[in-house]
């Protein structure tokens, strides 16, 4: 599909690294509120959960549109950390590691999760698919010194 070829090559940009992380989750934000849960803008190149966990330090609740690679039919899913290719890890990682009681909404559906950070070969055996899945997560990886973190969530 040629438009997912050139999104691929866009979203693999430091530009895109720069900017996306300001608009597209605000976006997604806003249109799921206003399509009460069922649909996420960015959803239209990539499935697409909204993750609500507690803050690491805060304690608070945070919200965070997400890209998601569904497994078994929507009953885990992989979480990538890739932060757009950015440093650091983002923020939502430290708190699913803090608190793995979590949930998403998926298709409309607010549905309880435990989310486990995957290493050792299970996370090398997922990270091949999740590369497969959307090629510039090697972009983003080659990009960072860190190791970006995969999280599968199961429901509860």
């Amino acid at each position: 599909m040629i438009g997912e070829r050139i999104v691929q090559k866009v979203s693999s940009t430091r530009g895109f690294a720069k900017v996306a992380p300001h608009v597209i989750p605000a976006l997604d934000r806003a249109v799921h509120r206003i399509t009460r849960g069922k649909f996420l803008l960015s959803a239209q190149m990539l499935p697409g959960v909204v993750l609500t966990s507690t803050g690491a330090r805060s304690g608070l609740t945070r919200r965070t549109p997400l890209a998601c690679m569904p497994e078994e039919e929507g009953r885990t899913w992989i979480l990538i950390g890739s932060n757009f290719g950015r440093d650091g890890h983002p923020a939502w990682t430290a708190n699913l590691l803090a608190h793995s009681a979590a949930s998403v909404s998926w298709k409309g559906q607010d549905i309880a999760v435990t989310a486990t950070l995957l290493t050792g070969e299970e996370r090398a055996a997922v990270w091949k698919t999740a590369l497969a899945f959307w090629p510039p997560y090697a972009t983003y990886q080659a990009r960072v010194e860190r190791e970006i973190r995969l999280f599968r969530i199961t429901r509860r």
